[in-house]
């Protein structure tokens, strides 16, 4: 005999689990999108793409895209190569590569003159990842770099010589810089061809941002011709909000054709897998945070493939 309130009670529970529920339509697009990605592969670049990932404005997901938009890539089979540029060293500790005092390192190549060669390190994440680690060094290197010969060139010819040298070449180099815009971040933007800009979707978010355009324009009329703001990716996305909402159309109001289509949320996972030594991309594959940034990775690929002819 039944209950009085059992299929009352069952009802309720058979709604909540209902496919019309926000968390059965969460649960079916995170589904949805896991297949997409699983079943896509990515085109390669015909030549090297070197981005630089900058924003002046701290605290906007600089170093969190720069790594796990470079493991995305190279868990999709590119070799991807991230020049760790901020005196913190977060990229390195992201991907997991000895950064301490006495390693081989950025410092020793821009500085020094070390070969670049010298200071890559294998990233433990994927077998075609790797990194070029920053030190506590790099924190005095603005000064140092005041007295040298051709000292915002000095990253770009490390990075073509080393280049040049390669029998299997890199895809992607990623450049992460430090929140300023200091000659460590000249110095990426005299080496890259792309700047990648991340902005937070909040209030202040577009604070600064004109002067970095600016500053950029000077680089590329008097030390890069080849540099341009290929992208821009929106981070930190909150969708419950007007505010998030009205700081993305506000952007994309703005570059239209720079923008990706993919929004970053906030994520708990982005942000503990750093912790651990790890890009979320190997953290947690099926999170929202991993998803999004494999599907900005894709766009990035797709922006970058050549016109014509065949996949490598």
């Amino acid at each position: 005999m039944k209950h009085p309130g059992e299929d009352q009670h069952s009802s309720s529970s058979a709604s909540v689990f209902d496919g019309a529920t926000p968390l059965a339509r969460e649960i079916a697009d995170l589904t949805r999108r896991r297949q997409a990605i699983a079943s896509e592969r990515l085109p390669k670049p015909e030549k090297t793409r070197v981005l630089t990932i900058s924003n002046q404005k701290g605290g906007v997901g600089k170093t969190t895209t720069a790594v796990n938009i470079a493991a995305a890539l190279a868990r999709q089979g590119a070799r991807v190569l991230v020049i760790d540029l901020d005196p913190q060293g977060n990229a390195s500790t992201a991907l997991g590569v000895d950064h301490r005092a006495d390693t081989a390192s950025v410092y020793d190549v821009i500085v020094n003159d070390l070969p670049l060669g010298d200071a890559v390190q294998k990233s433990p994440e994927f077998g075609a990842l790797y990194c070029v680690p920053a030190t506590i060094h790099l924190a005095g290197a603005e000064i140092e770099l005041v007295s040298l010969v051709a000292r915002e060139q000095r990253l770009r010819r490390a990075l073509d010589l080393y280049m040049q040298g390669l029998e299997e070449p890199f895809d992607y180099v990623f450049i992460d810089c430090p929140p300023s815009l200091g000659l460590l971040t000249i110095n990426a933007f005299v080496a890259a061809r792309e700047v990648l800009i991340p902005i937070q979707c909040e209030y202040y978010a577009l604070e600064g941002l004109s002067q970095l355009l600016k500053n950029i324009e000077l680089i590329e009329k008097h030390l890069n011709p080849d540099l341009s703001v290929s992208t821009i990716l929106l981070t930190m996305y909150d969708s419950r909000t007007n505010l998030a909402n009205q700081v993305a159309q506000d952007v994309r109001d703005h570059f239209p054709k720079q923008v990706l289509k993919t929004l970053i949320p906030r994520s708990v996972r982005v942000s503990e897998a750093p912790s651990y030594g790890q890009s979320v991309i190997s953290y947690d594959l099926n999170s929202a945070g991993s998803l999004s940034y494999l599907e900005a990775a894709a766009e990035i690929a797709r922006r970058g493939a050549p016109q014509t002819g065949s996949q490598r």
